[in-house]
């Protein structure tokens, strides 16, 4: 498509800041104005190290401040009739922020698509399992943001009627599970889970993480007791737990079982893995397990639909190989950021260009037409 003028809105509320004992409340939902045109704040998060310098995907830190449940607009300022596509990052529910650079919106807005990047609770906020307070508070964040899309987006050139969500990671799993979650039946007609599947945690393994916190904070589990706690130490004593085995993060969403989830909402679907994503995390005792864990994840959720386009990523040329989040700069089609380049960068400096032309085209083209362009699964290489 020829080049298109294009408009961006950054830190836009789109539900009221989670302080005090309301991050562990419901959001509140918003319609604000967009705030300053730079970095706003994003959810309390730990400082993660990984081997790799993920920073062009999960951001450079927590940026302190109150108002961070918000949501940034690429458009091509249409005359609202475009296709809209509405990205949850991934993070392992601790980290990230869709503001991070890998999210920049300009090349699926140079291909007439309007782009949504928002923030939702992490940590204890988002996702812990706190009797009194509703489950899955970041996953109810990511639904009012939806909202907000389905209310406000022909404001911004988009057809709220055309909107698909795509997510990576815990962005995937929180894609996956809002197809399960009544809440957002009609908010949405495509998806795509990247490295996400359906996968949860059940109410006892939740449980046992809140006990652990708990006991590390000297609290009872309860909403008034946490409710005193400053994010700074809920973030610290969070980061501090254990690691729980082949578990990749102490939370998640929480469903009493897969197998007794409602059916799936009537949508376009596509769902992949990449091919290696167990080199990421540096843990060759688990290899196979993390693997198998992503992969079983998505079969999970295929086969709750009589057709789904899946894809495996399978390029290796990174120092890295086709490891977990490495698909991500070809789907936003950001390969040059100088830190992807890096000699512990993901992707190293040898990048197909090719690559990015065709996974970012089949993500425009499924939201544009409901297709990504091949049937059975798809190998990126």
């Amino acid at each position: 498509m020829g080049r298109m003028a294009m408009s961006v809105f950054r830190n836009i509320p789109y539900a009221a800041a989670p302080t005090g004992a309301a991050r562990f409340a419901a959001p509140t939902p918003v319609h604000g104005a967009p705030g300053a045109d730079g970095p706003g704040p994003t959810a309390p998060a730990p400082e993660r190290p990984f081997a790799v310098d993920l920073s062009p995907a999960i951001g450079q830190g927590w940026v302190r401040g109150d108002d961070y449940l918000t949501l940034n607009v690429w458009t091509p300022r249409t005359d609202g009739n475009a296709p809209v596509m509405v990205f949850v990052h991934g993070g392992g529910f601790l980290s990230g922020t869709g503001q991070a650079p890998l999210y920049d919106g300009a090349p699926f807005t140079r291909d007439g698509v309007v782009l949504v990047t928002l923030n939702y609770r992490l940590g204890a906020p988002g996702w812990l399992d706190l009797p009194g307070a509703p489950r899955n508070r970041g996953l109810l964040d990511v639904v009012t943001a939806l909202r907000w899309v389905r209310e406000h987006i022909a404001d911004y050139g988009g057809d709220a009627d055309r909107v698909t969500v795509f997510g990576q990671s815990a962005g995937g799993m929180i894609v996956s599970a809002l197809l399960v979650t009544p809440e957002a039946a009609g908010l949405f007609r495509q998806a795509i889970s990247q490295s996400g599947g359906l996968y949860a945690l059940t109410g006892a393994e939740a449980a046992e993480t809140t006990r652990a916190l708990a006991d590390r904070l000297g609290v009872p589990a309860t909403v008034e007791a946490f409710a005193t706690i400053p994010d700074e130490r809920l973030v610290s004593e969070l980061a501090g737990l254990p690691q729980a085995g082949r578990r990749l993060s102490p939370l998640g969403v929480v469903l009493d079982t897969l197998d007794d989830t409602p059916p799936p909402h009537p949508v376009e679907l596509v769902a992949g893995t990449n091919t290696q994503e167990s080199r990421l995390y540096q843990r060759p005792e688990y290899s196979a397990a993390i693997d198998a864990m992503f992969r079983d994840a998505r079969e999970r959720l295929v086969s709750r639909y009589d057709k789904a386009f899946t894809y495996d990523f399978d390029w290796r040329g990174g120092p890295f190989g086709a490891c977990h989040t490495a698909e991500l700069p070809f789907v936003f089609d950001n390969t040059a950021l100088p830190a992807l380049r890096s000699a512990n960068g993901l992707l190293g400096p040898d990048i197909p260009p090719s690559l990015a032309t065709e996974m970012h085209g089949a993500w425009v083209r499924f939201a544009t037409t409901g297709d990504p362009g091949w049937s059975g699964t798809h190998r990126f290489h």
